[in-house]
């Protein structure tokens, strides 16, 4: 697998993301081939799509500021942060816990890096219909069947950094299963399913970086990945009550609550 940085003129909301993308690939003589696969940052994504808001238009609730005190936050980045979240579980300093489009994720994905003072990006409103836009109008400006992630970074259990996840995508099957295989030893695998657009979002991170390189796009080639024209996003959410970690923090709340 081969992974190669695609550095763009810095991205204004209303542009056309493919344009930019195609000219970068023009200027670092990157010609895209059959199969290849786009990583894009959702920050790009939710700058084009105008996902940008300014904290100053926004009034923060008691709520958010009780929160924010209590974990050192900006009440009124907290209030978009309560907007954009379907449930906080809690905190530590400066993030809160929050699940966002059945991701766990600090903050719901709002971000106050690479965006003009005083704003914050917001996830884009649906990631994997981006994924398929950016698909179609890849395929009808170049001919090529290319597979698109929309990915954004996250935290681990107990791990310290961020990793890649991928929010949204189109043209591969983002999930591989081993539950009909055999192990070296010939056992059955019981459980295991392979998260193939999160481990591919995890080498895109790796790449992009996290501060100021001007990377928010990877080309991927030869990934061990099965293409497809439709896919089912919905194979990479687990049910709350079969996830480990989401399984424990409803238990959690639930003996809080009573």
């Amino acid at each position: 697998m081969q992974l190669f940085r695609v550095s763009t003129d810095l991205i204004k909301p209303g542009d056309n993301l493919v344009n930019l993308i195609l000219d970068a690939l023009d200027r670092q003589k990157l010609a895209i081939e059959n199969g290849d696969l786009l990583a894009v940052t959702s920050k790009v994504v939710a700058t084009v799509e105008r996902r940008l808001k300014k904290l100053s238009s926004v009034e923060p609730s008691e709520k958010a500021k009780k929160l924010a005190k209590q974990y050192d936050l900006e009440p009124s980045f907290v209030e978009v942060v309560l907007q954009e979240s379907k449930m906080i579980y809690g905190g530590v300093p400066k993030a809160l816990l929050t699940l966002k489009n059945n991701v766990l994720t600090a903050n719901a994905g709002v971000d106050h890096k690479n965006v003009p003072e005083g704003y914050v990006a917001l996830w884009p409103k649906n990631s994997q219909k981006s994924a398929e836009k950016i698909r179609k109008e890849m395929l009808e400006r170049t001919g090529k069947q290319v597979g698109v992630l929309i990915i954004d970074s996250r935290v681990t259990p107990l791990r310290m950094g961020t990793t890649g996840v991928a929010l949204g995508t189109a043209g591969f099957e983002p999930v591989r299963d081993y539950r009909l295989d055999k192990d070296l030893y010939h056992n059955s695998i019981s459980i295991t399913r392979q998260a193939i657009a999160d481990d591919i979002a995890s080498a895109a991170h790796l790449m992009m970086g996290e501060s100021s390189a001007q990377t928010p796009v990877i080309l991927i080639r030869n990934a061990p990945v099965r293409l497809c024209d439709k896919v089912n996003f919905e194979s990479t959410i687990i049910p709350k009550k079969e996830c480990l970690f989401t399984n424990l923090l409803l238990q959690k709340s639930l003996t809080e609550s009573r």
